[in-house]
């Protein structure tokens, strides 16, 4: 779903469509926070005019993923929510929310990690507490490329920030106890 700077929808694809049972000609042109009516998983109101996740990253800034619910006809639907920014053909900046049906964490495998002995380091220096300056000495090399090990990390967990990684990391069993 993309929605223009004051919150209004101005894309919703078929596979939304299919998610929740509105149709994109009922959602567009709409506030996207009318449409969806989110709330979170104690049942706590998350879409609402002044929202801060569609602010936040039509600024530029990352935004955590979260689970959230939304209407689906006469129901909610459990889903992930992940908002981002993007641009559009006239370079104005518009928001994205991408959905997709929330898991049980109980119920879905943890995903396979693919990290290198380095980032894996760099990791648990992170759950110390060390920042990036910090490692870089520790390490012996440039905070650079520290920051870049960081990003890897933060691409291969799906996370959008350190913290985010370390609770995924923790979930995924990649940390020491």
């Amino acid at each position: 779903m993309a929605f223009a700077p004051d919150l209004r929808v101005d894309a919703w694809n078929d596979e939304l469509e299919s998610l929740t049972g509105i149709a994109a000609a009922e959602a567009i042109g709409r506030p996207c926070w009318e449409v969806l009516g989110g709330l979170d998983e104690q049942g706590a109101v998350v879409c609402h005019p002044g929202c801060s996740a569609a602010r936040l990253a039509l600024e530029g800034w990352p935004v955590p993923s979260r689970k959230i619910q939304i209407r689906a006809g006469e129901v909610r639907k459990l889903v992930t929510m992940s908002t981002i920014a993007a641009v559009n053909a006239n370079r104005d900046a518009i928001g994205l929310h991408l959905f997709r049906p929330a898991t049980d964490a109980g119920s879905e495998p943890a995903p396979e990690s693919h990290l290198t002995a380095r980032q894996h380091e760099v990791l648990e220096l992170i759950a110390d507490g060390a920042t990036a300056k910090v490692i870089a000495t520790r390490l012996g090399v440039a905070e650079v490329t520290v920051r870049n090990h960081i990003r890897a990390i933060l691409l291969q967990l799906g996370c959008h920030s350190q913290l985010e990684a370390l609770a995924e990391a923790r979930r995924r069993r990649l940390l020491r106890p």
